[in-house]
């Protein structure tokens, strides 16, 4: 699937986790590695993993060679400037671009595949929203690549959103992780407890 990429946004410092979120235990693997593997699953070929704090931590623990690792200067950084990164190292025959959180290691790979058949069908604006919850990933058509690498630094892709809301085309999904942000360590216990049955391991 060479005309869809993904971005994988992992560079921020996971303040509010108290441990750095990316490499935490999720199943038999790490949180990182469960993202790209459901990217994988889903037949994304070139894949752009953003990162900045512990970079060098990331690249140790990521062994897919096929990934492209690209370096945010500021991991304090609003997230915009690390989807402007990695849209500048966009494959030159992508014609979309999935986005990312390294916080959602649970979406299931069925969802990728959703937002892209989307996308196929003439979507140019694809978000999952579960239960009426938006979530992540979100799908561009890269005709909006000029506004990826633009955006305001505050708001994001929620203003890219609102610019073009008539173009946004809302998927319902069944996953409810579509929606389920892991920003401190209780969320993820809950989320790996609910994914697996079993609380993680101590790290």
């Amino acid at each position: 699937m060479n005309d869809v990429a993904a971005i994988l946004l992992a560079a921020g410092r996971s303040r509010r986790m108290g441990a750095f979120k990316p490499l935490l235990p999720f199943g038999g693997s790490t949180v990182i590695n469960c993202c790209i593997n459901n990217l994988r699953a889903a037949d994304i070929k070139d894949i752009i993993v953003v990162a900045g704090h512990r970079v060098d931590d990331i690249r140790g623990e990521l062994k897919d060679p096929g990934l492209s690792i690209v370096v945010n200067s500021d991991p304090d950084s609003e997230m915009s400037v690390s989807i402007g990164c990695g849209v500048a190292q966009l494959p030159g025959d992508a014609r979309a671009v999935l986005i990312a959180l390294v916080d959602h290691p649970a979406v299931p790979p069925s969802v990728v595949r959703t937002l892209i058949n989307e996308w196929k069908r003439g979507a140019k604006l694809v978000q999952p929203e579960h239960e009426g919850r938006g979530g992540h990933p979100v799908l561009f058509d890269l005709r909006f690549q000029d506004e990826l690498l633009n955006l305001d630094s505050d708001r994001g892709l929620r203003a890219l959103f609102e610019a073009h809301r008539a173009e946004v085309r809302r998927v319902p999904v069944e996953s409810p992780y579509v929606a389920r942000d892991m920003d401190t360590w209780e969320d993820y216990r809950r989320l790996h407890e609910d994914v697996f049955g079993v609380l993680p391991q101590k790290v």
